[in-house]
């Protein structure tokens, strides 16, 4: 969280991005649309109490920074940390009762001056497990819209954490078998009714449905098989051959360039499977067209959009954030970076898009 005499200044920085179409900063008006990034938010006290201050947004359909003023900011969160978003709310850790707070007050829908807050039972950790490490969040709905509404956090390690807030105020707390998700990040499935796990390598997927704290329950553990990879990748081993530092998440491949000295990340190349069913059986198949679709990648749960319900958008692409900023092209297989070269990405400190 910044003060305020620290927002001017972060605000100049992030002014030096490259914007495509143009440079202008815009406040908030109801005809705008989304996804957005959450870039910083600036706090000051209120002497009535409470506190005010500004949310700083970046806006990549138009490619400017969206400024959120007079919003009111929940006391709980001015110095708490930031742990995830899902579903256009955001997850904070209170660094001294390990609290968990869920609100909107980042989202440009949400009320100005009373935004929602949920505040969770402090996160605490098994034995030999870590919960100060949070890899992401994510919720099965939206706070508003769902009696059976579950949240899931997954801490860096063997530890993932459940609640059902509206049913039982207490965390369930789950070791994942067989060390193979140290470092993936959560997703929920709306059509499955299930939040998934990527295994290392992309390899596996380890579910669990909304069952989780029924007494004896196991996870399922899926086998994924890739099929039409493209001429040029046609086995696994050619694939880690060309991509020796890849981060591989459930749907892409990010590859990674090591410079001389230090070693530095770019994205260069995301690759789409497709999970198709065929006469024998299931298979997670290459695409390079998702069509009308648009793919949102952070730190926070990953989601997809209609690009057609979102104009400016660009169709067939992958938005990224983690070993850079910007934008994938399917179709092309280029990716543009929506920062100039001297801006660095700690600068960015904890963003995630919002949908």
């Amino acid at each position: 969280m910044l003060r305020e005499d620290d927002l001017l200044l972060f605000v100049i920085v992030l002014l030096t991005w490259k914007m495509h179409k143009r440079r202008s900063v815009r406040s908030f008006s109801f005809s705008m649309t989304g996804p957005y990034l959450s870039l910083c938010v600036g706090a000051k006290p209120l002497p009535e109490g409470g506190n005010i201050g500004e949310v700083v947004l970046f806006d990549p359909a138009k490619t400017e920074l969206l400024v959120l003023t007079e919003k009111a900011i929940p006391d709980e969160i001015v110095l708490a940390k930031g742990l995830g978003a899902s579903k256009g709310w955001a997850f904070f850790c209170d660094p001294q009762d390990r609290c968990v707070h869920i609100t909107d007050f980042m989202n440009p829908w949400a009320c100005k001056s009373n935004p929602k807050l949920f505040t969770l039972p402090p996160l605490t950790s098994l034995p030999s497990c870590q919960t100060n490490a949070v890899c992401n969040a994510a919720m099965s709905a939206c706070p508003d819209d769902d009696k059976d509404w579950v949240v899931a956090i997954k801490s860096l390690g063997d530890q993932l954490s459940f609640c059902r807030p509206r049913r039982d105020l207490r965390w369930t707390k789950i070791t994942t078998p067989l060390d193979y998700f140290p470092t993936s990040n959560l997703m929920h499935s709306k059509r499955d009714g299930r939040f998934y796990l990527p295994g290392p390598g992309g390899h596996h997927l380890l579910s669990y449905d909304l069952n989780f704290d029924k007494q004896g329950y196991q996870p399922e553990f899926h086998e994924l098989q890739f099929r039409n990879f493209p001429k040029s990748f046609e086995s696994e081993l050619e694939l880690s051959e060309l991509f020796p530092c890849s981060a591989r998440t459930n749907t892409s491949y990010a590859n990674s360039r090591l410079a001389s000295k230090e070693i530095s990340y770019e994205t260069q190349q995301f690759m789409v499977f497709k999970e198709e069913e065929t006469t024998e059986g299931r298979f997670m198949c290459y695409t390079d067209d998702i069509g009308d679709t648009c793919i949102f990648i952070s730190k926070g749960e990953d989601f997809c959009v209609q690009v057609s319900c979102f104009p400016g958008l660009e169709p067939n692409s992958i938005y990224f954030l983690g070993f850079g900023l910007g934008v994938y092209d399917l179709t092309s297989k280029t990716a543009s970076s929506f920062l100039d070269p001297s801006v660095t990405l700690n600068q960015l400190m904890v963003s995630y898009w919002l949908i």
